[in-house]
C-alpha cells in the first residue's frame, strides 16, 4: 500500500483500529487498492448488487449453452489469429 499512496502500514493499520477516517483518507485508500467509493441509496442497493452480480452469472450460462449448440465455436478463429 505505501508504494502504491504512500501510506505507511502504521497509518494503515490505525485507521484500522481506530476508524472513522475522513473521506480523503478513504478516497486514497481506495485508489491504492485500484477501486472507487460509491454512495448507493438503500432503495437502490439491491439492484445494484444484482447488476454487479448478474452479468457474471449470464455470460457463463449464455457461453455454455452456446458451446453446447456448438462445440466447435470459435475453433478455427484462434488458430488464424495466432498464425499471424
Amino acid at each position: 500500500m505505501q508504494n502504491r499512496i504512500g501510506m505507511s502500514r502504521q497509518q494503515y493499520q490505525r485507521l484500522e483500529t481506530q476508524g472513522n477516517p475522513r473521506l480523503d483518507t478513504l478516497e486514497l485508500l481506495a485508489k491504492g487498492l485500484n477501486a472507487e467509493l460509491l454512495l448507493i441509496p438503500k432503495e437502490k442497493a439491491i439492484q445494484v448488487r444484482a447488476l454487479l452480480e448478474g452479468p457474471d452469472n449470464n455470460d457463463s450460462e449464455m457461453s455454455n449453452d452456446s458451446l453446447v449448440d456448438d462445440p466447435w465455436q470459435g475453433l478455427l478463429d484462434t488458430e488464424e489469429t495466432s498464425d499471424d
